[in-house]
């Protein structure tokens, strides 16, 4: 069948404006800048309430409101030109067109605050690589989860200890469509293994020219437990976990099925979905009468993993029997034996371990990937064993991000007049980011200092809105950062918080670093933001004991956290902050993209010599400190000096403009050296270069 949709309803909406809701139904708006300007022009108080959530502002104008856009003869030319601008888009037959279709495979994707169905840097890659498969007009096909109760919405207490409650998706507002079938219903399939039976919901939400189907457990058709498969992201049950993993990678290749959408590539973005593998297995047997091994073979031959972990510990491991439970009726559909399906999930080098889903999916891959240079050696090591016995390779495939997503939209107007309107198309070649030179320093810095007043008084109006609620102590505020000064060098520190990535390593050494906030010449500030996984309690640990000493008076306002880290936080500091700090424990960073956001917008990174930045740091464009293999006390100590000696001295060497020319020169350097190497374009050019094409060759 195809996958005919039911929009949500815009009460009001009047017949000559209806392609207002064809856009916000589209995630195409959220990249294009003439979109967001047409959507804030209509009321730009609602638009900000509305946290630039188009549906949401579309369903809060009255038909008055409307009326009156009606008449604006600037807003209706505004609308049909970006109208056009979008039909354009979605039309267009660009170079990358392949008859090759690719079905990725995620647990999580990050592409609006209004879906959160992400956690951190796997959804947000997730997210940019379908943004760029439709910019390139690859032929993608995203399945995924719908994930009703959200991830964690981070609510710190006084005490600094991370509360963990559930941030809901409303269905209403969100940008999805219920996918129908033949008589006019929701879209709902049977998962196949899972007794008793287990049914799930079908979405589709529209990024550009790609779509993404989400899958839904919590439905009427199953019973409680079974509706909480799907219902939040990244359950701490095993058992939920396996059953959460089964649905992603089988339902997701039935739902595949259901809708007729044939794929010759499957690409599994991390372990969680590598059940997908087996289910093609059952689909190579079963439609095109392959023995199984050679069913086996076909699998692997059109098959790619980018693996992200950099932790053998990190994987996810479950018990054979439990696997078992599952897949023995299956196994025997299939006329063969379990333990040859078991087979694929053992670990040679630790056999009794049980089925994991990192070496499922290593063996049944022909194609794999790390996703830095750093992290392919380092994911060689781990899984050599496994690598041997398959007599196969991890490649390299560093990560990169959508610049439409991410780069400062004033920037991104300097870039079409520096380097001439069609950069965008060629962003991925390095020769044309040298002309980023000629971009005036004052104009450079004034975008950056607004980005910085941006940045605090967002900030700021969260904290009012969090005192005017009642009940706040003004302590906490302190630590919210209320007190922050754009004037001042800022830091920023925002990812996820856990041990391996040592968020408060600058921490380590207080009378120190009082010495150096508090300097009265030259004083810096630091910015730290970021969510524990709900079950991390050493990573809430950490956030606590940050959050007590940005409350503690003897900084003077100077150190905060700042609460609920998401998209729409992560893009104002990737942009506000001065220094962008990152200092895993060496190897543990697979790569780590906000470095990437933060430095295509001349925000510098200051990092360990640890994932992309291996890659990405050339001497001139930031800093680098740490020494192999990691020691807090010594890594901190560089850390201070390298403060203390080259980063503030240069921020503060300011001309009688107050603009400081070295530290202007290396933004612009950061700029031109990363955006082409590392933007989401490089990165599915690689893709397509080193993987899909070969598959298409077979």
């Amino acid at each position: 069948m195809n996958d005919p949709t039911q929009s949500i309803r815009i009460p009001n909406l009047p017949k000559e404006l209806e392609g207002l809701q064809e856009i916000a139904l589209n995630l195409w708006w959220s990249w294009n800048p003439k979109a967001r300007r047409l959507f804030r022009t209509i009321d730009a108080y609602l638009w900000k309430e509305s946290v630039h959530n188009p549906i949401k502002l579309l369903r809060s104008l009255s038909k008055k409101d409307y009326e009156k856009l009606l008449v604006d003869e600037n807003f209706i030319n505004e609308y049909h030109y970006v109208y056009a601008l979008f039909k354009q888009y979605m039309q267009i037959q660009n170079r990358c067109v392949s008859s090759q279709t690719i079905a990725y495979f995620c647990a999580e994707y990050g592409l609006h605050r209004s879906l959160p169905i992400y956690s951190g840097g796997l959804g947000f890659l997730a997210g940019d690589i379908l943004k760029e498969a439709s910019d390139m007009n690859l032929p993608m096909v995203g399945i995924g989860f719908m994930y009703p109760g959200g991830y964690v919405h981070q609510v710190i207490g006084s005490d600094g200890w991370q509360k963990g409650e559930n941030e809901k998706i409303e269905k209403e507002i969100a940008p999805i469509e219920k996918v129908i079938d033949e008589k006019g219903n929701h879209l709902t399939i049977q998962v196949p293994l899972i007794t008793p039976a287990v049914y799930v919901s079908v979405w589709r939400v529209n990024v550009g020219r790609v779509s993404l189907y989400l899958l839904d457990t919590d439905i009427e058709q199953n019973d409680p437990w079974d509706r909480m498969i799907s219902y939040r992201l990244y359950t701490s049950d095993m058992h939920q976990r396996l059953r959460q993993q089964i649905v992603l990678g089988v339902g997701g290749h039935a739902v595949l099925e259901r809708l007729a959408i044939e794929f010759s590539i499957l690409h599994l973005n991390e372990g969680h979905p590598a059940f997908a593998l087996i289910e093609r297995l059952r689909y190579f047997m079963e439609n095109e009468k392959l023995e199984f091994k050679d069913a086996v073979e076909k699998v692997k031959k059109s098959s790619i993993f980018t693996t992200h972990t950099p932790l053998m510990a990190a994987t996810d491991v479950y018990g054979f029997d439990m696997v078992g439970k599952y897949f023995g009726e299956y196994a025997k559909k299939l006329n063969i034996n379990i333990n040859d399906l078991l087979s694929f999930g053992i670990d040679p080098a630790n056999p009794s371990n049980g089925f994991n889903m990192t070496v499922l999916a290593l063996k049944l891959c022909e194609y794999k990937n790390g996703v830095s240079k750093k992290h392919q050696q380092v994911a060689t090591k781990i899984w050599q064993q496994v690598l041997k016995e398959q007599n196969a390779q991890i490649d390299a495939v560093t990560n990169g991000v959508h610049l439409g997503t991410w780069m400062d939209g004033d920037l991104e107007k300097e870039l079409d007049k520096t380097l001439g309107s069609e950069w965008c198309e060629f962003q991925d070649d390095p020769d044309i980011w040298f002309k980023v030179d000629d971009i005036d320093e004052k104009f450079l810095w004034q975008m950056h200092m607004q980005n910085k007043y941006d940045l605090f008084n967002f900030i700021k109006e969260k904290g009012r809105k969090k005192w005017s609620a009642g009940g706040t102590d003004p302590m906490v505020l302190l630590a919210e950062g209320v007190m922050l000064d754009p004037e001042v060098l800022t830091i920023g520190f925002a990812r996820r918080m856990t041990e391996y990535k040592r968020p408060d390593l600058i921490l380590y050494d207080l009378e120190r670093l009082e010495k150096i906030v508090n300097d009265p010449s030259e004083p810096i500030q630091i910015i730290f933001a970021g969510k524990a996984h709900p079950a991390d309690i050493p990573g809430k640990k950490i956030i606590q004991k940050i959050f007590n000493v940005a409350k503690n008076p003897r900084f003077q306002g100077r150190i905060a956290f700042i609460e609920d880290y998401g998209e729409e936080l992560a893009k104002y500091m990737v942009k506000g902050c001065d220094v962008w700090l990152n200092n895993p424990r060496l190897p543990l960073e697979a790569c780590g993209t906000s470095g990437m956001k933060a430095s295509i917008n001349g925000v510098l990174h200051c990092s360990t010599k640890d994932g992309w930045w291996v890659e990405g740091f050339n001497g001139k464009n930031g800093w680098t400190f740490g020494v192999d293999p990691s020691d807090d006390a010594k890594d901190a100590n560089e850390l201070y000096d390298l403060l203390e000696n080259e980063i503030i001295p240069l921020y503060y060497d300011q001309d009688e403009n107050g603009i400081p020319s070295e530290w202007t020169k290396m933004m612009k350097e950061a700029i031109k050296s990363v955006a082409p190497h590392f933007c989401a374009r490089r990165m599915m050019k690689e893709y397509k270069n080193k993987f899909y094409d070969k598959i298409g060759e077979e």
